[in-house]
């Protein structure tokens, strides 16, 4: 199975790149890292459980330093993207392909 997700600025329609992004399992991380220049984080292979995946949206807005997204990994054949869509008030998330 794999993982990956990317950050998308809402107000100016562009990729967050360089946004801080870490994997938690059981309280732990498995994974961390920085969103590439297409607002990219991809490669990651936490295997089966619940995940948190946490972005430090500091620099993007002040509103929501952090966002955190709580996810199960349940088909250990699967690929797992879990995208982030931010603006200063408001974000999204969704399962994507």
């Amino acid at each position: 199975m794999s993982f990956s997700t990317h950050v998308l600025n809402a107000v100016t329609g562009r990729p967050a790149a360089g946004v801080p992004v870490r994997l938690e399992h059981e309280g732990r991380v498995v994974a961390q890292g920085t969103t590439d220049g297409d607002g990219r984080v991809k490669g990651w292979n936490p295997g089966a459980g619940v995940h948190r995946v946490v972005f430090d949206t500091s620099a993007l807005t002040t509103f929501y330093p952090e966002v955190v997204i709580t996810f199960l990994i349940d088909d250990p054949d699967g690929h797992y993207h879990v995208p982030l869509l931010l603006s200063p008030f408001a974000y999204s998330t969704y399962r994507g392909s």
